[in-house]
């Protein structure tokens, strides 16, 4: 590995004394969803707010986002709030119109191999959250991250998502190892899904825990108001109540394990 520089971007600073929490729906649904969703993270304090736009479904039928009104509501929200946004993108001809918005541009698991996308992103001044693929080694992994900081850009925080097992009960296997393997392999910050890397919102919270007591230096977590309701990955979607009390817990685990 190559990357080895602290980052030191602004959007970054959050990480020096309590964890990142990133959180929001899987998907931007309309516009008083996301503003209700918006009031409630900002009482809790949370400054990163998530939002897909663009959706890669599994599934052709499922639903694929909003899309260009997506990053409009995103927009909009950001500006009467005060949100840094972080959203997915999915192809190197989205970026046009999410460059203006999105804060966090985030590689999703299905396009770390993505190599032409993940060069474009590289060749941007944003923060690049680059999402593991389920499939993927960890040397795999760092070495998409490497595609990115060869274009120029090394802002790059690496998410944990949860890889692919023998195991069925969960949607994913976190893969918690990685946490300390990445740190020591490289000087990147290191997030993880518990959201994905579950599939169940009861194992949410325990995961989170976990993570942060593993060494990770943040979570990226899907809230929503009415978790039963939400457009996309509702059975792993928590309600804002219960992300409370996850800021709650890993803010004092992370307290501890950061103590000097």
């Amino acid at each position: 590995m190559k990357l080895k520089r602290v980052l030191r971007d602004k959007n970054t600073d959050v990480f020096q004394e309590k964890p990142l929490i990133i959180a929001g729906p899987c998907s931007v649904e309309d516009y008083d969803t996301m503003e209700e969703i918006a009031v409630n993270l900002k009482e809790l304090n949370v400054e990163y707010l998530r939002g897909g736009a663009f959706k890669p479904r599994t599934s052709p039928y499922s639903f694929q986002g909003l899309k260009d009104e997506g990053i409009e509501i995103l927009k909009d929200i950001k500006n009467r709030y005060g949100f840094k946004i972080v959203s997915e993108v999915l192809d190197i001809r989205d970026i046009e119109y999410m460059i203006d918005v999105v804060d966090v541009l985030q590689i999703g698991t299905r396009n770390m191999y993505n190599y032409p996308l993940l060069k474009e992103v590289g060749q941007t001044k944003k923060t690049i959250l680059l999402k593991r693929a389920f499939s993927a080694t960890i040397e795999e992994w760092l070495n998409a991250a490497e595609y990115i900081a060869l274009e120029g850009n090394s802002d790059i925080i690496l998410c944990e998502r949860g890889i692919r097992t023998f195991e069925t009960y969960t949607r994913n296997t976190l893969d918690l190892n990685a946490i300390p393997v990445v740190k020591q392999k490289t000087k990147l910050k290191v997030v993880v899904d518990p959201s994905h890397g579950t599939g169940r919102r009861e194992l949410v919270r325990p995961m989170s825990r976990a993570a942060i007591a593993a060494g990770a230096d943040g979570l990226i977590i899907e809230a929503h108001i009415d978790p039963d309701r939400a457009y996309s990955d509702s059975e792993q979607t928590i309600d804002l109540k219960e992300l409370k009390l996850i800021i709650d817990d890993v803010n004092r685990i992370y307290r501890c394990i950061n103590k000097k």
